[in-house]
């Protein structure tokens, strides 16, 4: 391997180590809903204490577009690398304060209210961390390669899953029921919070792009001129956030609300909800680089249109036949084959937004449009899901909302890979950065 190769390894591992810390998190809070809802969020039915305890879950994402806005213009201003490593300290913030919270029986509301704090915060840095790290793996990465760098983003999140659920597997044999309820659920959190400063020291050593620099050395632009190009480029934010509906529906239904799904809707035990999590874990680590080395090679337009089709097809019979008699084994073909459908689909996705978004607002641009389908649809897909069971007696009623977010998504695809000629006129096409090689395809 050359001195080349070892380099941008170390790049993609030291940018994408952010990712697996937000996304340990954020599965854990899902994993770990019901015992969570208990300690902070006690109500009269176990129903409206879960619905509660989601909708928390859910408002930290409300905070992503504000943090999309504010860190994406800033990195978009002084440069990725510092941009990163404030939004990793603002995350650990929040990371802190969920961990050691006092449960609602100890400080009162003060607790569910200190939860949601933290939340806030994680939502607020969350809003920019994917955009950052996408675009700083596009931005390095090698030409004619940047569908297989840039899907390392999404990877890097498959690896915080696998732990998670390999840390949840181990607790479940060396803690009775009762004690992970009491006490045992809070461990991984303060794992969590342990590995703060190793990543803090592995991020610190991040390099700038050379293409920021470049383009830094004629014109840094100004937060006003950011923010007008933003409104001039509304339209490519908007399909852009269709675009990754698809992604974040998917990808929180298979991952975060998978435990609560498999526990309180199959009645199957933690042990086999966690076993199917890390099987989807390790399922989208393997998809997603394939799909993105794909994409490189046959173009994003094609993927993206099958893989929102196949969704729209596949979803809810899956679903159905799961919930028609629940099983382990079941309960892992339908997850892994969603897995594939999701893994499939954002191989090619991330990559397609950080080459339609201009590249002087590409952080701000790809997390806004990132951001707003995370917050309005992705972050509250727990919660639709428990309501959606709850209203229609359905218990594959899930299904729905992931082919609700395909067809949003392939309705953003068919907008975004118009004619060159029809975008332009329509005010929806990034116009390429000078020195900008791949075109949409």
């Amino acid at each position: 391997m050359s001195t080349g190769q070892q380099s941008k390894l170390g790049a993609v591992f030291r940018v994408t180590s952010g990712n697996f810390l937000e996304m340990f998190d954020f599965f854990l809070f899902g994993f770990y809903a019901t015992y969570i809802s208990k300690a902070f969020f006690p109500a009269g039915s176990e129903f409206a204490s879960l619905m509660l305890t989601f909708v928390t879950f859910g408002a930290g994402f409300l905070m992503r577009p504000l943090g999309a806005i504010i860190l994406g213009s800033y990195i978009d201003r002084v440069g990725r690398r510092k941009g990163l490593i404030v939004t990793l300290a603002l995350m650990a913030l929040g990371t802190v304060m969920i961990a050691f919270v006092p449960g609602y029986a100890t400080i009162g509301i003060l607790a569910p209210l200190c939860v949601l704090i933290g939340r806030l915060f994680q939502g607020f840095s969350a809003g920019v961390e994917l955009g950052g790290v996408s675009v700083y793996l596009s931005e390095m990465a090698t030409p004619g390669r940047k569908g297989f760098y840039v899907s390392w983003q999404s990877a890097s999140q498959q690896v915080a899953i696998i732990v998670a659920a390999i840390i949840g597997y181990e607790l479940n044999i060396l803690l009775t029921k009762a004690e992970v309820a009491s006490w045992g659920w809070r461990v991984p959190f303060f794992i969590g919070c342990m590995i703060v400063p190793l990543i803090f020291f592995i991020r610190r050593s991040l390099q700038e792009t050379e293409e920021f620099l470049a383009r830094s050395r004629t014109h840094r632009p100004s937060t006003r001129e950011i923010f007008r190009s933003m409104l001039e480029n509304w339209g490519v934010v908007t399909a852009g956030m269709m675009l990754v509906i698809m992604t974040t529906t998917s990808f929180y239904l298979i991952t975060v609300y998978t435990p609560t799904f498999g526990k309180s809707v199959l009645k199957l035990s933690d042990t086999d909800s966690l076993v199917v999590t890390f099987c989807v874990g390790v399922s989208n680590f393997i998809w997603l680089p394939i799909m993105g080395s794909l994409s490189d090679r046959i173009g994003r337009k094609p993927l993206l249109i099958f893989f929102t089709l196949l969704t729209l097809a596949t979803a809810y019979p899956a679903l159905s036949w799961l919930v028609a008699g629940p099983t382990f084994m079941k309960m892992l073909v339908v997850e892994l084959w969603l897995s594939f459908l999701y893994g499939s689909y954002n191989g090619a996705m991330v990559v397609a937004l950080t080459e339609v978004i201009p590249a002087h607002i590409r952080t701000v641009g790809f997390s806004l449009a990132y951001s707003l389908a995370t917050a309005l649809f992705g972050g509250f897909t727990p919660a639709v899901s428990t309501w959606l069971i709850k209203a229609t007696g359905d218990k594959g009623a899930p299904g729905y909302w992931m082919m609700f977010a395909a067809a949003c998504g392939l309705a953003g695809t068919l907008i975004l890979y118009r004619k060159k000629s029809e975008v332009a006129d329509a005010g929806l096409c990034a116009i390429p950065a000078v020195g900008e090689a791949e075109e949409l395809r």
